[in-house]
């Protein structure tokens, strides 16, 4: 029987089943489904041809040398052929359908005289590239050409395709504004790492980022707020005058441009209008949309009390839905993909229950709740879409009070709700607040940039997304979150997403492996990401430190890492830790009369991998007496 997850936006592709967590042979990410490394190198030269036999693969292939070219300096020529040369990589298109492989797998081999890439559809010979471009030096990943590199790639034979049809990562561009060519550079990005679906979340309280014609008060007022700078939730709400300077939206144009570009790489966007919360952007461009129909601003960043300000649409408004219809209209003849993601999260409801529109609403439906209007709502937006021959997609709070057939759900409050949907046979995509929202501390906050919450990187990696109690057939894949309120520029975006987004392509493909294994492979991931001058961080090195009571309430503290291998060295004294410093060897420390403050440094090889970390004793005490 085939398994429903892999019929749905994207081709079918074949369960992956895993033989054992052996130790990788390859630093691929995310791993091969098989892999067999043998004897000798192929050698890429500037003599190298670039061969396809089918007219689907040339775009692939320009791709291939458009990269080639400005790494290495190389111009491989291109040709037309039906099998592989010598000195040649050949993207064989299959003829006869490979079961095994799916619509996104690939056969990779490489041998001392060529490389051949086998796939039955082009977005498989795209993967296998990738694959092949991880077996090569990390200079590979340059914007620039790199000198004096051997362009050695070992011999292999690889195996490879996916588990699940949805592999994604969501960018929030409205807490935030990013450029056209930022978006672009993270879809390039992830594409890399065989993600296939980018969800663009366009909307929220603070931006509107996307043109609709005939509604261009959401550009020109809804895509601007007033400039701020520091904390999330601190700033001062925009004062008598001031002016919205601050933000940006894309035209039509840049969107067609965008989704081109993510396209020939071979990823989906999904557009996100959250609605019907979430909506003060929206609202504050047309006042008359909102219950109280006040004239608010763009939220930039102060704190929004809901219960003062009602950032929420108003269902029995017949202008909401002439609205909606415009927008949604020219949403979905923008965007090829099949869903539009329709927001439905943290609605509150309170406006809703005295508003003499939705009260009458109510009644004349016979909706007894404000869940149950929120429901007629959602029943209502899902039949709005699928008239435009699109499908919905929302978060978890859109089952509440019942959801249409056919809508699909994004589970983000733990897994219950994906396991509800599923049971209720709508298909899920598994997005858990605990493990894929990336937008999370990843490790100590004395040396991290200000955020919410802690996802390290190993419970990146240990994300169940197929969870005991659900039906697996419904489940279409993940998604990683990146929400930017305290992420305001693509740099600390990079910083965010890597490497924990290299933990959840791999959960995402389906390869699993060990722990140990993984980091092995993705200690070697950093040279290609440094390499490509994308910002990663070193959270994984820094120690965890831990305050324990020892005797007689005395503190100890224990400085538990987050990999293996690391050696950490510390000081009480006020001075900087290095080599020559105490090294920890495991058991809690005791803390010498006086010392106000420990240093801890680590080491990995003997060489520093991470960042010095100066922690405050007094901090720790107030932690031991809060348990």
């Amino acid at each position: 029987m085939i398994n429903l997850r892999h019929l749905l936006v994207f081709p079918i592709s074949i369960v992956c089943f895993q033989t054992g967590f052996a130790q990788s042979k390859t630093h691929l990410i995310p791993r091969p489904v098989t892999e067999f490394v043998e004897e000798g190198h192929f050698n890429l030269n500037q003599d190298t041809r670039i061969i396809y036999d089918d007219p689907s693969a040339r775009q692939v292939a320009e791709l291939f040398i458009q990269s080639l070219r400005r790494s290495t300096g190389f111009k491989p020529a291109l040709q037309k052929g039906t099998s592989s040369e010598a000195n040649s990589i050949f993207l064989h298109l299959r003829s006869a359908y490979d079961t095994t492989l799916g619509t996104e797998g690939y056969r990779l081999k490489v041998t001392r005289k060529m490389v051949e890439i086998s796939a039955n559809k082009p977005n498989g010979l795209f993967y296998g590239i990738q694959s092949f471009k991880q077996l090569l030096p990390p200079e590979i990943e340059s914007d620039s050409v790199a000198k004096d590199i051997s362009w050695q790639a070992p011999c292999v034979n690889i195996t490879d395709f996916p588990e699940f049809c949805w592999r994604g990562l969501m960018l929030d561009v409205s807490r935030h504004f990013f450029t056209k060519q930022e978006v672009e550079r993270y879809i390039d990005e992830m594409a890399k790492y065989k993600f296939n679906v980018f969800h663009w979340h366009l909307t929220d309280d603070q931006g509107w980022r996307i043109e609709i014609k005939g509604l261009p008060a959401l550009t020109s007022i809804g895509a601007w707020r007033v400039p701020r700078t520091g904390t999330w939730e601190t700033f001062m709400p925009p004062r008598p005058g001031e002016k919205a300077t601050y933000g940006g939206y894309y035209t039509q144009q840049d969107i067609e441009e965008i989704i081109r570009y993510a396209e020939r790489r071979f990823v989906t966007i999904v557009p996100e209008i959250d609605v019907p919360a979430h909506s003060l952007a929206l609202i504050a461009s047309y006042p008359g949309l909102s219950c109280s129909k006040r004239q608010y601003q763009v939220n930039p960043g102060s704190r929004l009390v809901k219960k003062e300000i009602d950032n929420v649409l108003c269902v029995a408004n017949d202008s909401t839905w002439l609205v909606l219809d415009k927008i949604i209209t020219q949403v979905a003849k923008l965007f090829p993909g099949q869903y539009i993601h329709v927001g439905g999260d943290e609605a509150y409801k309170g406006f809703w229950e005295n508003c003499p529109q939705d009260k009458a609403l109510m009644k004349r439906e016979d909706i007894t709740t404000a869940e149950g209007l929120q429901s007629y709502f959602e029943k209502k937006l899902v039949r709005l879409v699928n008239s435009k021959g699109k499908k919905v997609i929302g978060w978890d709070e859109t089952l509440e009070g019942g959801l249409a057939p056919g809508a699909s759900v994004m589970s983000w409050r733990g897994i219950q709700g994906g396991i509800r949907a599923a049971q209720l046979k709508h298909h899920v995509v598994m997005s858990p607040y605990g493990s894929t929202y990336i937008c999370q501390l990843q490790g100590n906050p004395l040396v991290e940039p200000h955020g919410p919450a802690m996802t390290r990187l190993q419970v990146c990696y240990n994300t169940n997304i197929l969870p005991e109690g659900i039906d697996t057939a419904m489940v279409m894949g993940g998604e990683g979150c990146l929400w930017t309120e305290h992420i305001p520029n693509i740099r600390h975006a990079e910083y965010m997403t890597w490497p924990r987004a290299l933990a959840l392509s791999e959960i995402f493909w389906g390869t699993k492996s060990n722990w140990d294994d993984f980091i092995n492979r993705v200690t070697h991931q950093f040279k290609y990401l440094s390499a490509a001058e994308v910002k990663y961080a070193p959270s994984l090195y820094d120690p965890i430190i831990t305050p324990v009571a020892g005797e007689n309430d005395s503190l100890r503290i224990k400085l538990p890492t987050e990999i293996s291998g690391l050696e950490l060295y510390y000081r009480f004294d006020g001075t900087d830790p290095d080599d020559f410093a105490p090294l920890y060897k495991g058991e809690p420390l005791a803390i010498p009369a006086g010392a106000s403050q420990i240093r801890i440094i680590s080491y990995q090889n003997g060489k520093p991998v991470g960042r010095q970390i100066n922690c405050d004793l007094n901090d720790l005490r107030r932690k031991i007496r809060k348990k």
